[in-house]
């Protein structure tokens, strides 16, 4: 697989990485068995990366990471911290950071965490000089190796890039949010900050593998978040009407080269886009896993696929999503 430069971490990490939110919680069932399977599947995929966070199942996916890194030492994994206590700026401290960094540390298993993410804070946070001096605290511990940001919007993903110790800023990035290509990837070329681009299928929609009778479990985002009702809509299809998200994928569906599945073809998209240092799709299964890798093998797409797929979103998406975030 090829690697990238992950940002100002210093290290090198495959294009196509895993993001083990499903692991933990908020997908439906999966048994801690089948996710040992799928992590053991993307990494002899060639999967070097995993993100998780310590609210993911309140811990269980830290923990099933932990022991995948027990058994397969090398792997570069970061984590996100905050979402576990009410949001507010008032509780990003050096105290609760260091508390956060070690109960994650403790799931993980690891003296020293990898990445260290603030996982979509109150906006406030990110121009807090004293969360920045917090963190870099951490660096300095040996609690961490390197810390990033997790947000929502462009604006504050700019307003972290310019801090000068911000290895990374993890962002919605598909072809359902054209929005960071104006401003944030640029910035982020220009100041070495990494780009982890989540939510790469939103939420499964440009997989194409639903329809209008899909029907996803109670304890799935899918169906209990669709207008926000637990945590940012923009996490569920990434803020797309699930009607209007069928719409699109329809329309891509001819761009799709006879060589590549529709999810392939959407991480593939992703890929291509300069200053993206990782992609972190989700899988249930090894299956998933392992077709998820594939698209890191696949040829680039050409500009004409790559205008046509703006031309969609322009169409459809445009509207619902762009002004938002």
């Amino acid at each position: 697989m090829e690697n990238r430069e992950l940002g100002r971490t210093s290290r090198q990490v495959g294009v196509v990485g895993l993001g083990a939110w499903q692991l933990g919680a908020d997908w439906g069932e999966v048994g801690e068995d089948e996710a040992l399977a799928t992590l053991n599947a993307a990494v002899d995929a060639g999967v070097t990366f995993i993100d998780t966070a310590d609210v993911y199942g309140d811990g269980r996916s830290e923990q099933i990471v932990g022991r995948l890194l027990k058994e397969r030492p090398g792997l570069t994994v970061a984590t996100k911290m905050g979402r576990r206590v009410p949001q507010e700026p008032s509780a990003y401290t050096l105290d609760n950071f260091r508390a956060w960094s070690d109960r994650s540390r403790r799931n993980l298993g690891v003296d020293t965490i990898d990445l260290l993410q603030l996982h979509c804070p109150p906006t406030a946070v990110y121009s807090d000089s004293a969360v920045y001096d917090a963190l870099d605290t951490l660096v300095e511990e040996g609690r961490i190796a390197a810390y990033g940001v997790s947000v929502e919007t462009c604006e504050e993903a700019l307003t972290a890039i310019a801090r000068p110790n911000v290895a990374t800023v993890q962002i919605i990035l598909n072809a359902f949010r054209l929005k960071p290509l104006e401003r944030v990837l640029p910035s982020a070329i220009e100041a070495g900050v990494g780009i982890i681009a989540r939510v790469p299928l939103a939420s499964g929609l440009l997989s194409g593998r639903y329809d209008e009778h899909t029907r996803f479990a109670d304890d799935d985002h899918r169906a209990f978040n669709r207008h926000g009702e637990a945590f940012d809509v923009g996490e569920t299809f990434s803020g797309v009407d699930y009607a209007t998200g069928l719409k699109a994928v329809e329309l891509l569906r001819p761009l799709v080269p006879e060589n590549m599945t529709t999810a392939q073809f959407a991480l593939r998209w992703i890929i291509d886009q300069p200053g993206v240092s990782v992609v972190i799709p989700g899988a249930r299964n090894e299956r998933q896993a392992k077709g998820n890798v594939a698209a890191a093998d696949l040829p680039p797409l050409d500009d004409a696929t790559r205008a046509a797929v703006a031309g969609v979103y322009d169409e459809l998406i445009r509207p619902q999503v762009h002004h938002r975030w």
